[in-house]
Protein backbone atom coordinates (compact mmCIF):
# COMPACT_ATOMS: atom_id res chain seq x y z
CA UNK A 1 0.00 0.00 0.00
CA UNK A 2 1.37 3.39 -0.99
CA UNK A 3 2.24 5.91 1.64
CA UNK A 4 0.06 8.88 2.47
CA UNK A 5 2.46 11.31 0.83
CA UNK A 6 2.53 9.26 -2.38
CA UNK A 7 -1.27 9.10 -2.54
CA UNK A 8 -1.62 12.85 -1.98
CA UNK A 9 0.77 13.61 -4.83
CA UNK A 10 -0.70 11.10 -7.29
CA UNK A 11 -4.28 12.02 -6.47
CA UNK A 12 -3.63 15.71 -7.01
CA UNK A 13 -1.87 15.14 -10.36
CA UNK A 14 -3.98 12.33 -11.88
CA UNK A 15 -7.45 13.09 -10.59
CA UNK A 16 -7.56 16.86 -10.12
CA UNK A 17 -11.35 17.30 -10.38
CA UNK A 18 -12.38 14.13 -8.54
CA UNK A 19 -11.19 14.76 -4.98
CA UNK A 20 -13.52 17.23 -3.39
CA UNK A 21 -12.81 19.09 -0.18
CA UNK A 22 -14.88 18.14 2.84
CA UNK A 23 -15.19 21.71 4.06
CA UNK A 24 -15.23 24.88 2.00
CA UNK A 25 -11.94 26.74 2.19
CA UNK A 26 -10.58 29.82 0.45
CA UNK A 27 -8.48 29.22 -2.65
CA UNK A 28 -5.54 31.22 -1.30
CA UNK A 29 -4.86 29.63 2.07
CA UNK A 30 -1.88 28.57 4.03
CA UNK A 31 0.15 25.58 2.91
CA UNK A 32 -0.35 22.15 4.46
CA UNK A 33 0.79 22.28 8.07
CA UNK A 34 -0.76 19.13 9.53
CA UNK A 35 1.26 15.99 10.01
CA UNK A 36 0.93 13.65 7.07
CA UNK A 37 0.38 10.68 9.37
CA UNK A 38 -0.99 10.51 12.89
CA UNK A 39 0.57 7.11 13.58
CA UNK A 40 3.67 7.49 15.72
CA UNK A 41 6.79 5.64 14.45
CA UNK A 42 7.79 2.46 16.24
CA UNK A 43 11.34 2.34 17.63
CA UNK A 44 13.33 -0.34 19.28
CA UNK A 45 13.10 -0.12 23.04
CA UNK A 46 16.49 0.47 24.78
CA UNK A 47 17.75 -2.59 26.59
CA UNK A 48 18.76 -2.41 30.25
CA UNK A 49 22.36 -3.65 30.58
CA UNK A 50 22.03 -4.11 34.34
CA UNK A 51 19.32 -6.80 34.13
CA UNK A 52 20.32 -8.65 30.95
CA UNK A 53 23.74 -10.04 29.92
CA UNK A 54 25.61 -8.35 27.09
CA UNK A 55 24.41 -9.56 23.68
CA UNK A 56 26.67 -10.98 21.03
CA UNK A 57 28.02 -8.60 18.38
CA UNK A 58 25.52 -8.16 15.55
CA UNK A 59 26.37 -7.07 12.04
CA UNK A 60 25.17 -3.59 11.20
CA UNK A 61 21.85 -3.53 9.33
CA UNK A 62 21.28 -1.86 6.00
CA UNK A 63 20.58 1.85 6.22
CA UNK A 64 16.92 2.78 6.24
CA UNK A 65 16.07 5.47 3.74
CA UNK A 66 13.21 7.84 3.96
CA UNK A 67 9.93 7.47 2.09
CA UNK A 68 10.40 7.60 -1.66
CA UNK A 69 7.87 9.80 -3.43
CA UNK A 70 7.32 9.44 -7.18
CA UNK A 71 6.11 12.48 -9.06
CA UNK A 72 5.25 13.26 -12.66
CA UNK A 73 8.59 15.03 -13.09
CA UNK A 74 10.61 12.05 -11.74
CA UNK A 75 12.50 14.06 -9.18
CA UNK A 76 16.05 12.86 -8.45
CA UNK A 77 16.40 14.24 -4.93
CA UNK A 78 16.96 11.67 -2.22
CA UNK A 79 16.71 11.81 1.55
CA UNK A 80 20.01 11.17 3.38
CA UNK A 81 20.09 7.72 4.99
CA UNK A 82 19.49 7.47 8.72
CA UNK A 83 22.19 5.91 10.91
CA UNK A 84 21.72 2.33 11.97
CA UNK A 85 20.01 1.70 15.28
CA UNK A 86 22.09 -1.33 16.19
CA UNK A 87 25.00 -0.66 18.51
CA UNK A 88 28.27 -2.42 18.93
CA UNK A 89 28.93 -3.51 22.49
CA UNK A 90 32.39 -1.95 22.44
CA UNK A 91 31.23 1.60 21.49
CA UNK A 92 29.77 3.83 24.20
CA UNK A 93 25.94 4.23 23.98
CA UNK A 94 24.76 7.30 22.12
CA UNK A 95 22.16 9.51 23.71
CA UNK A 96 18.71 8.40 22.55
CA UNK A 97 16.50 11.05 20.94
CA UNK A 98 13.04 11.43 22.23
CA UNK A 99 10.01 10.37 20.18
CA UNK A 100 8.94 13.99 19.70
CA UNK A 101 12.33 14.95 18.20
CA UNK A 102 12.28 11.99 15.78
CA UNK A 103 8.73 12.77 14.74
CA UNK A 104 9.60 16.43 14.13
CA UNK A 105 12.63 15.50 11.99
CA UNK A 106 10.61 13.06 9.91
CA UNK A 107 7.92 15.67 9.36
CA UNK A 108 10.46 18.21 8.20
CA UNK A 109 12.07 15.73 5.78
CA UNK A 110 8.72 14.68 4.31
CA UNK A 111 7.54 18.28 3.88
CA UNK A 112 10.80 19.24 2.21
CA UNK A 113 10.50 16.29 -0.16
CA UNK A 114 6.88 17.10 -0.94
CA UNK A 115 7.61 20.78 -1.64
CA UNK A 116 10.51 19.88 -3.96
CA UNK A 117 8.38 17.39 -5.92
CA UNK A 118 5.49 19.81 -6.28
CA UNK A 119 7.89 22.50 -7.51
CA UNK A 120 9.21 20.08 -10.13
CA UNK A 121 5.75 19.37 -11.63
CA UNK A 122 5.29 20.00 -15.31
CA UNK A 123 3.99 23.59 -15.71
CA UNK A 124 2.46 22.80 -19.10
CA UNK A 125 0.16 20.21 -17.55
CA UNK A 126 -0.90 22.74 -14.92
CA UNK A 127 -1.67 25.36 -17.55
CA UNK A 128 -3.68 22.84 -19.58
CA UNK A 129 -5.68 21.87 -16.50
CA UNK A 130 -6.40 25.54 -15.74
CA UNK A 131 -7.49 26.13 -19.34
CA UNK A 132 -9.93 23.20 -19.16
CA UNK A 133 -11.35 24.46 -15.90
CA UNK A 134 -9.86 21.77 -13.67
CA UNK A 135 -8.71 22.53 -10.17
CA UNK A 136 -6.63 20.34 -7.92
CA UNK A 137 -6.84 19.85 -4.20
CA UNK A 138 -6.61 23.13 -2.30
CA UNK A 139 -3.99 23.48 0.37
CA UNK A 140 -5.57 24.25 3.68
CA UNK A 141 -5.43 23.21 7.30
CA UNK A 142 -9.08 22.33 7.84
CA UNK A 143 -9.51 19.31 5.57
CA UNK A 144 -9.12 16.71 8.34
CA UNK A 145 -8.00 13.98 5.91
CA UNK A 146 -6.98 11.41 8.47
CA UNK A 147 -8.48 8.21 7.01
CA UNK A 148 -7.60 6.19 3.93
CA UNK A 149 -11.13 6.70 2.57
CA UNK A 150 -10.51 10.45 2.39
CA UNK A 151 -7.90 9.91 -0.32
CA UNK A 152 -10.02 7.65 -2.55
CA UNK A 153 -11.13 9.39 -5.78
CA UNK A 154 -14.85 10.03 -5.98
CA UNK A 155 -16.97 9.48 -9.08
CA UNK A 156 -17.53 12.45 -11.31
CA UNK A 157 -21.06 13.77 -11.41
CA UNK A 158 -22.67 13.51 -14.81
CA UNK A 159 -23.28 16.98 -16.11
CA UNK A 160 -26.18 17.69 -18.41
CA UNK A 161 -24.72 18.70 -21.71
CA UNK A 162 -26.24 21.50 -23.71
CA UNK A 163 -27.83 21.34 -27.15
CA UNK A 164 -24.44 21.35 -28.89
CA UNK A 165 -22.77 19.13 -26.24
CA UNK A 166 -20.39 21.89 -25.27
CA UNK A 167 -17.82 20.90 -22.69
CA UNK A 168 -17.54 17.23 -23.71
CA UNK A 169 -13.85 16.61 -24.23
CA UNK A 170 -14.29 13.34 -26.15
CA UNK A 171 -16.02 15.19 -28.99
CA UNK A 172 -13.34 17.82 -29.26
CA UNK A 173 -13.87 21.54 -29.75
CA UNK A 174 -16.95 22.72 -31.60
CA UNK A 175 -16.47 23.69 -35.20
CA UNK A 176 -17.16 27.22 -36.31
CA UNK A 177 -20.38 27.66 -38.26
CA UNK A 178 -20.30 30.08 -41.17
CA UNK A 179 -23.81 29.49 -42.52
CA UNK A 180 -22.59 27.25 -45.36
CA UNK A 181 -23.96 23.90 -44.10
CA UNK A 182 -26.96 21.97 -45.40
CA UNK A 183 -30.31 22.02 -43.71
CA UNK A 184 -31.70 19.13 -41.70
CA UNK A 185 -33.79 18.03 -44.70
CA UNK A 186 -30.67 17.97 -46.85
CA UNK A 187 -28.81 15.84 -44.32
CA UNK A 188 -31.83 13.51 -44.19
CA UNK A 189 -31.69 13.04 -47.97
CA UNK A 190 -27.96 12.34 -47.80
CA UNK A 191 -28.51 9.76 -45.05
CA UNK A 192 -31.19 8.07 -47.16
CA UNK A 193 -28.83 8.00 -50.13
CA UNK A 194 -26.07 6.45 -47.98
CA UNK A 195 -28.46 3.76 -46.79
CA UNK A 196 -29.47 2.89 -50.36
CA UNK A 197 -25.84 2.67 -51.40
CA UNK A 198 -25.09 0.42 -48.45
CA UNK A 199 -27.83 -2.02 -49.47
CA UNK A 200 -26.64 -1.84 -53.07
CA UNK A 201 -23.16 -2.89 -51.93
CA UNK A 202 -24.66 -5.76 -49.94
CA UNK A 203 -26.60 -6.92 -53.00
CA UNK A 204 -23.52 -6.73 -55.20
CA UNK A 205 -20.97 -8.34 -52.86
CA UNK A 206 -22.73 -10.26 -50.09
CA UNK A 207 -25.76 -11.86 -51.71
CA UNK A 208 -23.73 -13.93 -54.23
CA UNK A 209 -21.92 -15.51 -51.26
CA UNK A 210 -25.20 -16.96 -49.99
CA UNK A 211 -25.07 -19.43 -52.86
CA UNK A 212 -22.39 -21.31 -50.93
CA UNK A 213 -24.90 -22.05 -48.16
CA UNK A 214 -27.55 -23.47 -50.50
CA UNK A 215 -28.50 -27.10 -49.91
CA UNK A 216 -30.37 -29.39 -52.30
CA UNK A 217 -33.97 -30.19 -51.47
CA UNK A 218 -34.56 -33.60 -49.97
CA UNK A 219 -37.95 -35.22 -49.98
CA UNK A 220 -39.15 -35.96 -46.41
CA UNK A 221 -38.90 -39.61 -45.49
CA UNK A 222 -40.84 -41.76 -43.05
CA UNK A 223 -38.24 -40.91 -40.40
CA UNK A 224 -39.09 -37.17 -40.65
CA UNK A 225 -42.90 -36.89 -40.72
CA UNK A 226 -43.03 -33.57 -38.82
CA UNK A 227 -42.76 -30.21 -40.54
CA UNK A 228 -41.97 -27.23 -38.30
CA UNK A 229 -42.47 -23.63 -39.33
CA UNK A 230 -40.86 -20.54 -37.76
CA UNK A 231 -41.50 -16.84 -38.27
CA UNK A 232 -38.70 -14.28 -38.58
CA UNK A 233 -38.86 -10.53 -39.11
CA UNK A 234 -35.20 -10.10 -40.11
CA UNK A 235 -33.89 -9.06 -36.71
CA UNK A 236 -36.82 -6.87 -35.69
CA UNK A 237 -38.66 -7.51 -32.45
CA UNK A 238 -42.17 -8.88 -32.93
CA UNK A 239 -44.53 -10.88 -30.70
CA UNK A 240 -44.83 -13.62 -33.33
CA UNK A 241 -41.10 -14.40 -33.50
CA UNK A 242 -41.36 -17.02 -30.74
CA UNK A 243 -44.27 -18.90 -32.36
CA UNK A 244 -43.68 -22.44 -33.63
CA UNK A 245 -46.13 -24.35 -35.86
CA UNK A 246 -45.93 -28.09 -36.59
CA UNK A 247 -47.87 -30.14 -39.14
CA UNK A 248 -47.97 -33.90 -39.63
CA UNK A 249 -50.25 -36.37 -41.31
CA UNK A 250 -52.09 -39.05 -39.37
CA UNK A 251 -51.43 -41.49 -42.23
CA UNK A 252 -47.65 -41.12 -41.82
CA UNK A 253 -47.76 -42.39 -38.25
CA UNK A 254 -47.19 -46.11 -37.75
CA UNK A 255 -50.67 -46.73 -36.34
CA UNK A 256 -53.43 -49.20 -36.94
CA UNK A 257 -56.75 -48.02 -38.40
CA UNK A 258 -58.34 -48.02 -34.93
CA UNK A 259 -55.45 -46.05 -33.44
CA UNK A 260 -55.50 -43.62 -36.38
CA UNK A 261 -59.21 -42.98 -35.83
CA UNK A 262 -58.62 -42.39 -32.15
CA UNK A 263 -55.78 -39.97 -32.97
CA UNK A 264 -58.06 -37.99 -35.28
CA UNK A 265 -60.75 -37.83 -32.61
CA UNK A 266 -58.23 -36.68 -29.97
CA UNK A 267 -56.86 -33.99 -32.31
CA UNK A 268 -60.33 -32.45 -32.56
CA UNK A 269 -60.46 -29.16 -34.50
CA UNK A 270 -56.73 -29.38 -35.28
CA UNK A 271 -57.44 -32.03 -37.90
CA UNK A 272 -58.16 -31.06 -41.51
CA UNK A 273 -60.18 -33.79 -43.27
CA UNK A 274 -59.35 -32.42 -46.75
CA UNK A 275 -55.57 -32.67 -46.36
CA UNK A 276 -55.47 -35.27 -43.53
CA UNK A 277 -53.04 -32.98 -41.67
CA UNK A 278 -52.94 -32.22 -37.96
CA UNK A 279 -51.76 -28.66 -37.26
CA UNK A 280 -50.57 -27.50 -33.83
CA UNK A 281 -48.89 -24.29 -32.66
CA UNK A 282 -47.37 -22.91 -29.47
CA UNK A 283 -46.28 -19.43 -28.35
CA UNK A 284 -46.53 -19.78 -24.58
CA UNK A 285 -42.81 -19.35 -23.90
CA UNK A 286 -40.32 -16.63 -24.77
CA UNK A 287 -37.94 -18.68 -26.91
CA UNK A 288 -38.30 -20.94 -29.93
CA UNK A 289 -36.62 -24.03 -28.39
CA UNK A 290 -39.02 -23.99 -25.44
CA UNK A 291 -42.10 -23.81 -27.67
CA UNK A 292 -40.73 -26.54 -29.93
CA UNK A 293 -40.03 -28.78 -26.97
CA UNK A 294 -43.58 -28.23 -25.70
CA UNK A 295 -44.99 -29.29 -29.09
CA UNK A 296 -42.77 -32.37 -29.11
CA UNK A 297 -43.99 -33.38 -25.66
CA UNK A 298 -47.63 -32.79 -26.68
CA UNK A 299 -47.26 -34.97 -29.79
CA UNK A 300 -45.64 -37.73 -27.71
CA UNK A 301 -48.52 -37.68 -25.24
CA UNK A 302 -51.05 -37.65 -28.09
CA UNK A 303 -49.50 -40.71 -29.75
CA UNK A 304 -49.23 -42.52 -26.42
CA UNK A 305 -52.92 -41.89 -25.76
CA UNK A 306 -53.85 -43.08 -29.27
CA UNK A 307 -51.96 -46.35 -28.73
CA UNK A 308 -53.61 -46.98 -25.36
CA UNK A 309 -55.88 -50.04 -25.86
CA UNK A 310 -58.03 -49.44 -22.76
CA UNK A 311 -60.38 -47.12 -24.63
CA UNK A 312 -60.50 -47.02 -28.43
CA UNK A 313 -63.21 -44.31 -28.76
CA UNK A 314 -65.15 -46.47 -31.20
CA UNK A 315 -68.45 -45.26 -29.78
CA UNK A 316 -67.48 -41.60 -30.36
CA UNK A 317 -68.42 -40.34 -33.85
CA UNK A 318 -66.21 -38.08 -35.96
CA UNK A 319 -66.98 -34.40 -35.61
CA UNK A 320 -65.84 -32.27 -38.54
CA UNK A 321 -68.14 -29.31 -37.95
CA UNK A 322 -65.13 -27.08 -37.38
CA UNK A 323 -64.02 -27.56 -40.99
CA UNK A 324 -65.71 -25.47 -43.64
CA UNK A 325 -64.56 -26.57 -47.07
CA UNK A 326 -63.81 -23.84 -49.56
CA UNK A 327 -66.16 -23.65 -52.52
CA UNK A 328 -64.11 -23.82 -55.69
CA UNK A 329 -65.97 -22.81 -58.84
CA UNK A 330 -65.00 -24.67 -62.00
CA UNK A 331 -64.62 -22.85 -65.29
CA UNK A 332 -67.51 -23.69 -67.66
CA UNK A 333 -66.59 -25.89 -70.56
CA UNK A 334 -68.78 -23.84 -72.89
CA UNK A 335 -66.55 -20.81 -72.33
CA UNK A 336 -63.39 -22.58 -73.33
CA UNK A 337 -61.85 -21.30 -76.60
CA UNK A 338 -61.76 -24.23 -78.98
CA UNK A 339 -60.53 -24.14 -82.56
CA UNK A 340 -64.08 -24.07 -83.90
CA UNK A 341 -65.07 -21.16 -81.66
CA UNK A 342 -61.91 -19.19 -82.59
CA UNK A 343 -62.81 -19.64 -86.31
CA UNK A 344 -66.40 -18.53 -85.71
CA UNK A 345 -65.31 -15.36 -83.86
CA UNK A 346 -62.84 -14.44 -86.59
CA UNK A 347 -65.53 -14.73 -89.32
CA UNK A 348 -67.97 -12.65 -87.26
CA UNK A 349 -65.44 -9.81 -86.80
CA UNK A 350 -64.58 -9.78 -90.49
CA UNK A 351 -68.26 -9.52 -91.46
CA UNK A 352 -68.80 -6.58 -89.07
CA UNK A 353 -65.81 -4.73 -90.50
CA UNK A 354 -67.12 -5.21 -94.09
CA UNK A 355 -70.53 -3.80 -93.20
CA UNK A 356 -68.96 -0.75 -91.51
CA UNK A 357 -66.83 -0.07 -94.60
CA UNK A 358 -69.89 -0.13 -96.88
CA UNK A 359 -71.88 2.22 -94.63
CA UNK A 360 -68.93 4.62 -94.46
CA UNK A 361 -68.77 5.03 -98.25
CA UNK A 362 -72.57 5.18 -98.66
CA UNK A 363 -72.90 7.91 -96.06
CA UNK A 364 -75.00 5.80 -93.78
CA UNK A 365 -72.35 5.61 -91.05
CA UNK A 366 -72.53 8.51 -88.64
CA UNK A 367 -69.22 10.26 -87.99
CA UNK A 368 -69.27 12.22 -84.74
CA UNK A 369 -66.26 14.38 -85.51
CA UNK A 370 -67.73 15.43 -88.85
CA UNK A 371 -71.06 16.34 -87.28
CA UNK A 372 -69.38 18.53 -84.66
CA UNK A 373 -67.19 20.28 -87.25
CA UNK A 374 -70.20 21.18 -89.45
CA UNK A 375 -72.55 22.15 -86.62
CA UNK A 376 -70.34 24.63 -84.75
CA UNK A 377 -70.24 27.41 -87.42
CA UNK A 378 -74.08 27.67 -87.47
CA UNK A 379 -74.45 28.21 -83.76
CA UNK A 380 -75.25 31.76 -82.63
CA UNK A 381 -74.36 33.15 -79.22
CA UNK A 382 -77.30 33.95 -77.06
CA UNK A 383 -77.36 37.02 -74.89
CA UNK A 384 -77.35 36.47 -71.22
CA UNK A 385 -80.44 37.81 -69.48
CA UNK A 386 -79.95 40.82 -67.24
CA UNK A 387 -80.81 40.04 -63.68
CA UNK A 388 -82.50 42.91 -61.79
CA UNK A 389 -83.04 42.70 -58.09
CA UNK A 390 -86.66 43.06 -57.03
CA UNK A 391 -87.60 45.98 -54.81
CA UNK A 392 -88.08 45.02 -51.22
CA UNK A 393 -91.16 46.33 -49.46
CA UNK A 394 -90.44 48.09 -46.22
CA UNK A 395 -92.71 47.17 -43.35
CA UNK A 396 -93.55 50.49 -41.87
CA UNK A 397 -96.43 51.29 -39.60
Amino acid sequence: MASVTRRILLSSSRHPPRISARYAAPKCSAQWQRPLSTTSPRHEEPKDSSTSPPAAPVAPAAPVSSVKIESSANSTTKTPPQPSKSKAPSTPPRPQRTAAEKLASERAAQLAKLSSDLAALNPDAEKEAIRLGKRGMQWATDYELTRDEDFEPTEEKKQRLGFWAEGEESMGPDEDYYGDDLTSLGHGELEKHRELREYARLIAWELPLLNQLARPFQVPTAATPFRFRYTSYLGEEHPATNKVVVEFSANDMTLSPVQRSKLIKLAGPRYNPDTTLIKMSCELFDTLPQNKRFLGDSISKLLAAAKDPTDTFEDVPFDFRHHKPKVRHEFPKEWALTEERKKYLAEKREKEQRLDFEKLHNGELLDGQKIIATALPFTYPTEEPVMIAAAQKSNRR
